[in-house]
């Protein structure tokens, strides 16, 4: 009761100023969409349906009064979100589940990019007709999971992709252009580095020279584009930045989902099966940590943690929320939405947002209102409508205490598939020694013991089979 009072005070003394002309009307907007106690109040106003698998992206256009949306079912959607109806959907062309939609800037909304897991990036063309008319417009070797589109541009976006490239497009041109492969820092001279495969690429707003990648190691890098060969011919993948919590550098064991830029250069990072971190810009280690003293590494200030969450199950997304993004949004394997203050990152809001799993958060441009989609066949849209401020539930210590262990179990356990692998052969070699040992000994034997021995280490052929060809990956969206 408390908190809900000192809240309307503060929606009463900014409508006070509002009308006394102290506060001008923009700014008014601005300020009671910030406030702690509307964020609180943030309640679910309607979902969509339309989808026939799994909805893995959602993006409001520029003006926000339509919604795009992207499913394993390789249909793109337009929503008219306010009165909760289906615009048009055309199938995309992609072979596989479509992971991200963007819509061009300045292109009246009729120009939209999508990525895929099939590894293609695709443009479609509304035409006057209403009819789309699909095209790739290139093709990573594995999956893309984003696209990154340069502020105000209706031609020039990015991929990254699986294959450790990042790649440039221009829609006046037939042609997508590499630019670099984004490489390991663990490369010696005896050895050349290996490729980071890459999720996640966001530009800076402030400044959309610089751009920001991450993948599957614990490092996330940004980029000056003006210093990328746009050939590939020889590869500059020279960061001009890099940042990493102190306690993960050198680990290995985790990977970057999600990454967002605030409207101030902020850089919020997501990991696997770890925690949220935002970073500002004098928090980097260089374009090469690893050579970074670790002394000056100890002189740096340490990120902001957002934690609570969970981030195993698929390749999940991070936001921003707020006029000037006061907030951190991220979805989690519990199913909860979680938003944070971003200052102190004290948790204001928990919510239930899929009976699974949620991915990916979208906050509108302008309004307190969400968009939210995960493992459902279906997005949801939430708005400030509770007229009281609900607590946290009853449970949060539960839910968050058991993300935290599932975190901690899976840290100690986790292993590559390689290395799975190398242990899976040395253990069946030491098997079938063990086994010709006790044949030459005790020739008397029956085949029957050998068998039970077989079993006892737990390998057979069957089992040795099945080994050989394990190609599984826990990023994969498999559940519709």
């Amino acid at each position: 009761m408390e908190t809900l009072h000192k809240g309307s005070e503060h929606r009463f003394g900014e409508i006070f100023r509002r009308e006394m002309g102290i506060s001008k009307p923009r700014s008014f907007t601005r300020r009671i969409s910030a406030s702690e106690v509307l964020v609180e109040c943030i309640g679910l106003y309607g979902k969509l349906s339309g989808h026939a698998g799994c909805v893995n992206t959602v993006e409001f256009n520029s003006t926000g009064d339509l919604l795009v949306s992207g499913s394993d079912d390789r249909q793109v959607i337009f929503w008219d979100w306010t009165n909760k109806t289906k615009k048009f959907s055309y199938p995309s062309g992609h072979l596989d589940n479509i992971f991200q939609t963007r819509i061009m800037p300045f292109t009246d909304d009729r120009k939209i990019v999508t990525s895929s897991g099939d590894g293609q990036v695709r443009l479609g063309q509304v035409l006057e007709n209403g009819q789309v008319d699909t095209k790739k417009l290139g093709k990573h070797n594995g999956r893309v999971y984003k696209l990154a589109v340069e502020p105000g541009s209706p031609h020039i976006l990015y991929s990254c992709g699986e294959d450790g490239f990042i790649r440039h497009f221009d829609l006046r041109s037939n042609s997508a252009t590499k630019l670099f492969c984004c490489s390991s820092f663990s490369g010696n001279k005896k050895q050349s580095p290996s490729s980071i495969g890459l999720n996640a690429i966001v530009i800076d707003p402030r400044n959309p020279n610089f751009f920001a990648v991450g993948g599957s190691d614990e490092y996330a890098r940004v980029y000056d584009m003006r210093k990328c060969q746009c050939d590939a011919s020889s590869n500059l993948d020279i960061p001009m930045n890099t940042f990493c919590p102190r306690h993960l550098i050198r680990t290995g064991n985790v990977h970057i989902t999600g990454l967002a830029y605030s409207s101030t250069s902020e850089l919020l990072v997501s990991y696997n099966d770890e925690l949220i971190y935002l970073f500002q810009k004098n928090m980097g280690m260089g374009p090469t940590p690893l050579s970074t003293p670790s002394e000056d590494l100890q002189k740096l200030e340490e990120a902001q943690v957002y934690s609570g969450h969970r981030n195993s199950r698929t390749v999940k997304g991070v936001s921003f929320y707020g006029p000037n993004d006061e907030y951190v949004l991220s979805g989690s394997d519990c199913g909860h939405i979680y938003i944070w203050k971003k200052k102190g990152a004290k948790l204001v809001r928990l919510m239930v947002g899929d009976r699974r799993i949620v991915n990916h958060l979208e906050p509108h441009p302008h309004m307190p209102v969400l968009a939210t989609c995960g493992l459902e066949k279906n997005v949801k849209l939430w708005t400030p409508m509770v007229k009281e401020a609900p607590p946290l539930p009853q449970n949060v210590n539960e839910i968050m205490e058991s993300n935290r262990q599932g975190r901690e179990d899976h840290s100690r356990v986790t292993l590559t598939p390689d290395v799975i692998m190398h242990v899976l052969r040395l253990q069946r070699r030491q098997t079938v020694a063990y086994i010709e040992r006790r044949y030459n000994i005790v020739a008397s034997e029956s085949d029957s013991e050998d068998d039970e021995d077989t079993y006892f280490l737990g390998f057979s052929d069957g089992d040795a089979s099945s080994e050989e060809g394990f190609t599984g990956n826990s990023r994969d969206c498999n559940i519709s």
